[in-house]
């Protein structure tokens, strides 16, 4: 079960090293404007997808070594299986691509469909999970001796990931009105993304010794 940690190390690292690549070749697209998930639309838009359901895969994967790590401590089942929910909603997400917006893909018209809707709310919930599972590990952190630095890591990410979920949502519909013409919505998106994914990978890495001991 220890070995299985290792899949929420890798899981978040992979997927950001990725769709920072990706936002750095694509033609058109533009990281500091547009959403990650539009990654997953337009030529090569695969890669994103595949990227989603990896880390979908592998983040669930951890969730469960993770539920495994913590037995008989505050927060064993709460943070694991949001973290397990999060992942469910990366699938989601990868599954069902989201409409073009903001520009990109280049020429493609504005469109609303079921799918990109779904991939709209798997979004809300990946950004809602998330911070959600940052503050119950916190809450695991304060009954641990020694883990008050983890203790408020966990906080200022779960706050983070919110505060810059909302802002890259509003800034992103002031684009879309011609409020704000090239908005910073792809920035502060990535900030939570960065973020709360290392946070994760963190949490993968500092989980081991305490499997090593419940083995």
């Amino acid at each position: 079960m220890k070995k299985l940690l290792y899949a929420g190390i890798v899981g978040p690292l992979l997927f950001v090293a990725v769709f920072l690549g990706e936002g750095l070749t694509r033609p058109g697209y533009s990281a500091w404007r547009h959403y990650v998930s539009q990654l997953a639309t337009g030529d090569g838009g695969w890669m994103q997808v595949a990227n989603f359901l990896v880390c979908g895969t592998l983040v669930i994967t951890f969730a469960v070594a993770l539920r495994e790590s913590l037995k008989g401590s505050r927060g064993s089942v709460g943070g694991p299986v949001l973290i397990g929910l999060f992942g469910m909603a990366l699938l989601v997400a990868g599954v069902f691509a989201t409409d073009p917006a903001l520009g990109y893909p280049v020429g493609a018209p504005v469109v609303h469909t079921v799918h990109g809707m779904i991939h709209g709310l798997a979004g809300l919930a990946a950004f809602s999970l998330l911070p959600a599972a940052a503050f119950v590990m916190a809450w695991h952190f304060a009954s641990e001796p020694g883990s008050r630095r983890w203790m408020l890591y966990s906080v200022g990410v779960g706050i983070l990931l919110v505060v810059m979920f909302i802002a890259s949502t509003t800034v992103s519909t002031l684009d879309e009105r011609g409020l704000w013409p090239n908005a910073p919505t792809g920035f502060l998106q990535r900030i939570a993304i960065i973020g709360g994914w290392t946070w994760l990978s963190m949490l993968a890495l500092a989980s081991r010794p305490r499997a090593a001991r419940t083995a």
